[in-house]
């Protein structure tokens, strides 16, 4: 089931998102899954006549996890660590699809790393790896942006990811997925950046959700991004930026500078 948060000009509304008759519609539910049953409202509409929103703004964090990926570290002259390495982004660093990446005035170098991100459903504290599924909400795209320039001045990465707009996420949540082995590409005006699979993680979904919730309790909206495949390059203002996951779709988004 794909779970999307759209409007059309007026408040914004979750709908689930399915064929019909070769064409994607958005049937509209009411309230937010999160909280409340899924009972449809009776609108229709087609998924071409409404505004992707982000599928979820986050309660309280988007927690990512660093060097995920053997190849991505490699790439960047970093040793895997042996524990692993997470950072926090605010709240207001997300963005939906079509929403403009605004380049921090600080950076002159600033990298996309399209990521698999995880969609908690429920307050979860010290669960065990087998207990993590049943915590999650669904997937989606996201996009972790990084100003690498300050990332390699400071040994802590606030002002490298942390930035508004530095998260994209969408264009709407999957909730039925295999996530053992989902090819993940990236790319830049239409020229490939990024190739991997979920399969080349060094830390499973289970692993990394596990050992977050031992450091913080998760809730209800919580996203969680999963590390980047090797391929990662310097997006400029003007450029588009694309993020697309096997299962479920692409997530794009437009590059600013303010």
């Amino acid at each position: 089931m794909r779970i999307a948060r759209f409007t059309t000009g007026d408040d914004p509304m979750y709908g689930i998102v399915q064929a019909k008759d070769g064409r994607e519609m958005v049937y509209g539910i009411t309230g937010d899954p999160l909280y409340t049953e899924i009972r449809p409202t009776g609108t229709i509409l087609p998924l071409d006549d409404v505004r992707l929103l982000a599928p979820v703004i986050p309660r309280s964090k988007v927690v990512c996890v660093g060097r995920n990926y053997a190849e991505h570290a490699a790439e960047l002259g970093n040793e895997v660590p042996e524990q692993a390495l997470f950072f926090l982004k605010p709240n207001t660093a997300v963005i939906g699809p079509g929403e403009p990446v605004v380049l921090p005035t600080y950076s002159r170098e600033v990298s996309l790393e399209a990521e698999l991100a995880v969609v908690i459903k429920r307050m979860s504290k010290d669960l065990e790896p087998a207990q993590v599924r049943s915590a999650i909400l669904g997937f989606t795209c996201a996009n972790d942006l990084t100003a690498r320039d300050a990332q390699r001045e400071e040994n802590q990465w606030l002002r490298a990811k942390a930035f508004d707009t530095s998260c994209p996420i969408g264009p709407w949540i999957e909730t039925d997925l295999d996530t053992s082995a989902l090819s993940i590409a990236s790319s830049v005006d239409g020229e490939p950046a990024q190739t991997g699979s979920t399969a080349d993680m060094i830390r499973s979904i289970e692993q990394i959700v596990s050992e977050v919730s031992q450091v913080m309790t998760l809730l209800p909206g919580d996203v969680i991004l999963t590390g980047t495949p090797a391929g990662v390059r310097a997006v400029d203002a003007g450029s588009s930026m694309d993020v697309t996951i096997e299962g479920i779709g692409t997530l794009t988004n437009p590059v600013v500078r303010r």
